[in-house]
């Protein structure tokens, strides 16, 4: 039998929560939309940085520096936007973040000075970020436990949705619309449609100012710049050549230092922002560490396969769009699918996960067959085990993980798996950059060399394009060698997710049986 978990420390007092109807299901609606909206806010962006640069007059250095200031600001913010949605009241916080955040989208596409450009994307990221912790916090703290893994399927859309569909989206701004700006304004009717059913959907709730008094101000001091340095030198070091640049080794060395400190400072706080004790619970501790492994595998679902087709064939992304959608779409049915099928007594959440690991392992090892001829439809058949591993994955994995706590734990648990959220694709950014760049140029050479041994063999002069013919092969290789990395990392991750608590299905109340009257004049 496992042991209970410890106890930890009173939570600060929260407010009750309300009774869930209608008009709070409109208002989750809306921070569904909202979280969403911040996500599209860093991936459309990122995806069209060429045709920026171009319109902004950037130097190709200057324009990636873009996608990091917004990285850096979003998971600056992670740990503490659940606290504040607390002390300010949910609602108040979110449309001050929402309304925030559409103002930024709107302006930012008339900057034109470089160091203003970066300010403004560092405050997108801060403000836009912060609505994403919340949706995982309304689901725990709103949701009654007979419908809350609903919730949680809300909030794996955020993981297996957003970043799919992102591609479709980025061509459509770039390709239909044909104007590079509509990647930031694309999100505006999102997003006032979400702070309109925020607004009437969740219930105002009284401020707390004293909570101000119990605030670890000192531990946020050392974590907002801590994270924002970390996310910076992570995402610059491939293409800074990582130790090798001061700047990244400062970024690196200083950011490791001050998140140490305030993690450090968190623990021993009474009233901290991210609870950390809670990761003495196998399914937030184990759980969580095998979540940030789980979203270096969804890279190679759309983000890498649109990339191998770019740098094969020179496909825009419209003409990887499809993938995409096939992999994203389907998401809006199968999360809550999923959701379902955990719901039955007979199913184990774990073996549920394992078999979504499998199927991206499966899907990962199909796409390591990877040659010079492949289109996108030579990925359609990984893709739809994609399709279907991703939600079975994620939404057990945020089930396994959230039923050890509390509702009045939810903005803790928000906290430390959206900060995992962000440094797990930050870290998967940088992991493929590095391991392609490392196996090109070891494929490089043994195509060259293999080429020098056949040389003296060969009565035909070598392609004038050697050096290109190479490096395209080498690349497909690297392409390849990835792959399988990360169908070897799906596989590996199967054993630890069957170590994890069993947790038995939700129970679901239903209506009281009505009873026939008993006939008058019999005794009861």
């Amino acid at each position: 039998m496992n042991a209970a978990p410890a106890p930890l420390p009173a939570a600060p007092p929260s407010p009750p929560s309300p009774v869930f109807d209608f008009r709070l299901a409109v208002g989750l609606l809306g921070i569904l939309l909202a979280a969403m909206m911040a996500g599209l806010n860093n991936r459309v962006p990122g995806l069209v940085l060429a045709d920026m640069q171009g319109a902004l007059g950037l130097a190709r250095d200057d324009a990636s520096w873009l996608t990091t200031a917004y990285t850096a600001g979003e998971l600056a913010t992670m740990p503490f936007s659940a606290w504040f949605a607390v002390t300010f009241s949910m609602r108040r916080f979110h449309l001050a973040m929402l309304g925030v955040a559409l103002a930024l989208s709107v302006i930012f596409p008339f900057a034109q000075n470089l160091p203003f450009l970066l300010a403004l994307r560092f405050l997108h990221g801060v403000f836009s970020g912060a609505l994403i912790p919340l949706l995982m916090m309304a689901a725990l703290r709103f949701l009654p436990p007979p419908i809350r893994l609903h919730g949680l399927a809300l909030f794996a859309l955020s993981v297996t949705f957003s970043p799919n569909v992102a591609l479709w989206l980025a061509a459509l701004c770039v390709d239909r619309f044909e104007d590079w700006r509509w990647v930031y304004w694309h999100v505006v009717p999102i997003g006032f449609l979400a702070m309109a059913l925020v607004a009437w959907g969740i219930p105002g709730m009284p401020p707390m100012p004293e909570r101000f008094r119990q605030g670890n101000w000192f531990g946020m001091a050392l974590g907002f710049p801590g994270l924002a340095l970390l996310a910076l030198g992570i995402d610059q070091g491939v293409r800074l050549d990582w130790f090798h640049s001061p700047l990244i080794v400062a970024a690196l060395v200083t950011g490791g230092v001050f998140t140490t400190l305030f993690f450090i400072s968190e623990w021993f706080h009474p009233a901290p922002f991210v609870r950390l004790q809670l990761l003495r619970r196998r399914n937030l501790g184990l759980g969580f560490s095998i979540f940030l492994f789980l979203l270096m595998t969804l890279a190679s679902g759309v983000t890498l396969p649109a990339s191998a087709l770019a740098n094969l064939h020179g496909f825009r992304m419209e003409q990887s769009a499809s993938l995409g959608l096939l992999v994203g779409l389907p998401q809006l049915l199968l999360g809550p699918g999923v959701a379902l099928l955990l719901y039955r007594k007979w199913v184990d959440a774990r073996l549920v996960f394992a078999s979504g690991l499998a199927c991206i392992a499966a899907a990962c090892y199909l796409s390591s067959g990877i040659t010079g001829e492949w289109m996108a439809r030579q990925f359609m058949t990984a893709g739809i085990l994609q399709t279907i591993g991703q939600p079975m994955a994620v939404v057990s994995a945020l089930f396994l993980g959230t039923s050890v706590v509390q509702p009045m734990e939810g903005p803790f648990v928000a906290g430390l798996i959206n900060i995992l959220r962000v440094l797990g694709t930050t870290l998967t950014g940088a992991f493929t950059g590095q391991f392609t760049a490392l196996r090109g140029r070891f494929h490089s050479e043994m195509l060259l060399d293999h080429a020098g041994n056949l040389l003296p063999r060969l009565h035909d002069p070598l392609p004038g394009d050697l050096g290109g013919i190479v490096a395209r092969e080498a690349s497909i290789l690297a392409v390849a060698d990835l792959y399988r990395v990360f169908a070897l990392l799906a596989l590996l991750l199967i054993p630890l997710v069957l170590m994890l608590q069993h947790i038995p299905a939700p129970a679901v109340k239903r209506p009281p049986t009505p009873t026939a009257p008993m006939p008058a004049g019999v005794p009861s």
